[in-house]
């Protein structure tokens, strides 16, 4: 039987992606119970009433991450993965979230236990406003919703601003989460034209008309590693003001860079039209599931609406728990330590793609912060059909196509370089040339 993983209108072989076939097969397949006979099961099928599961159409239009499935490939022992968004574990904070934990539990343990306010916790929702001051934005706290990870937060957006051939516009390539997240809602996904500087601004005006709005994640973007310049956000920003196209800004990486900070915000430039996503994911753990939202007043309501349907709260435990971690300016301490790390297995990579690519028609980015660099393999190299051939070499990737709405680029490639060693870098990125030089180009 063949399983394919479709996206947006395309569809990816799932036995060329190896994209864990098995897991999918139980999943769709069933699976019978392995204590009974044969016999007892085939009896106690014919015994069953049918049942006759009508999925509603946004259900039929939902699919299965492409990269999770990677994922569960790469499980595989001794396989080096940069396929994986998964921020380094040697940058949890183990201690301080034990602390935590010992002090809320101690201090304020039923409470914490106990149902909450939806918008959030209040010490919380403040520190996010004070922290994006810092970064020139100016935010009440009663404008900050604590979401279930950043990912809540694209869903919240999708809910109440896409109907059934709604227009939006999204950058070329995009986030794939977010793909997932406005697909059930059956849009008009629009490609705006994008280079290395991030989304053309004048491309951008030209679809923007009637567009309900932009995603844009202008910091170390995932999947490609880029940033907007001053000079890109301010041209972006007057099509959206001039345009009133609404702006959703996701920034999970912003606090990931290298050697300079990146520069202000899209929405401290276009506050009235813009959402703006935050995660704790990348900066303390994202087993937390914990991230915000920010929104114009007039849009807040109904975002949170959306969010006590879904869940009425998130975690009462896990937002006291990252306030008390957040006191006395952990975060300034923390995050510099996390940007050392990654500088450095980026550099490595970097130096190991100079080394082993050379001869091959292969180009990459070079990101200034982030997780990810985006790459191009030669002419008649596809990196769907290329990857099967790296895992047999112990090396997994992403292939790029999964990050196109429209007209994908099937010689794209995205690697992490954040969680695998520098000696795992050196052998990976070996391992990937020599799959390259031994795929047959016709």
């Amino acid at each position: 039987m063949l399983l394919a993983v479709p996206l947006l209108g395309e569809t990816l072989d799932a036995v060329t992606l190896g994209f864990g076939l098995a897991v999918i097969a139980t999943v769709f397949l069933g699976k019978k119970d392995a204590g009974a006979s044969s016999e007892d099961n085939d009896d106690i099928e014919r015994k069953k009433p049918m049942m006759n599961w009508t999925l509603a159409a946004r259900a039929e239009k939902m699919n299965p991450s492409v990269i999770r499935e990677i994922l569960k490939v790469t499980e595989k022992p001794g396989i080096i993965s940069f396929a994986g968004g998964l921020p380094s574990p040697k940058t949890f904070p183990v201690e301080a979230m034990l602390e935590a934990t010992q002090h809320v539990l101690t201090h304020d343990g039923r409470a914490s236990l106990q149902y909450a306010a939806s918008e959030g916790y209040g010490p919380l929702r403040e520190w996010v406003a004070a922290d994006l001051a810092k970064q020139g934005m100016r935010v009440s706290p009663d404008q900050v919703l604590i979401t279930t990870g950043s990912q809540q937060g694209l869903d919240l957006v999708a809910k109440i601003l896409i109907d059934a051939g709604s227009r939006i516009l999204v950058e070329t390539p995009t986030y794939l989460g977010a793909l997932q997240a406005f697909t059930p809602m059956e849009p008009q996904v629009v490609s705006v034209d994008s280079d290395d500087g991030g989304v053309d601004a004048a491309d951008l005006q030209r679809k923007a008309a009637g567009a309900r709005f932009v995603y844009l994640l202008p910091n170390f973007q995932n999947p490609t590693g880029r940033t907007m310049d001053e000079a890109r956000r301010t041209a972006v920003a007057a099509v959206a003001v001039e345009a009133g196209l609404p702006i959703i800004e996701d920034n999970p990486y912003g606090d990931l860079w290298f050697d300079a900070a990146p520069p202000a915000s899209l929405a401290s430039r276009h506050p009235d039209g813009s959402v703006y996503l935050g995660s704790f994911s990348k900066i303390l753990a994202p087993g937390l599931r914990l991230g915000y939202l920010v929104a114009p007043k007039a849009l807040y309501p109904k975002l949170l609406q959306a969010k006590q349907a879904a869940d009425l709260h998130t975690p009462s435990f896990n937002q006291r728990i990252v306030a008390e971690v957040l006191k006395n300016g952990f975060i300034d301490r923390h995050v510099p330590t996390i940007r050392a790390l990654y500088k450095h297995q980026c550099e490595a990579m970097l130096a190991a793609l100079k080394r082993e690519m050379a001869g091959i028609d292969f180009t990459w980015n070079t990101p200034s912060g982030g997780m990810f660099l985006w790459a191009r393999l030669p002419e008649g190299v596809d990196a769907v059909k290329l990857l099967p051939r790296a895992v047999d070499k112990d090396v997994a990737f992403v292939p790029g196509a999964a990050f196109y709405a429209t007209q994908a680029d099937t010689r794209t490639l995205r690697l992490s370089f954040v969680t695998a060693s520098v000696d795992q870098i050196n052998h990976g990125i070996a391992a990937l040339a020599q799959a390259i030089r031994e795929y047959p180009v016709n």
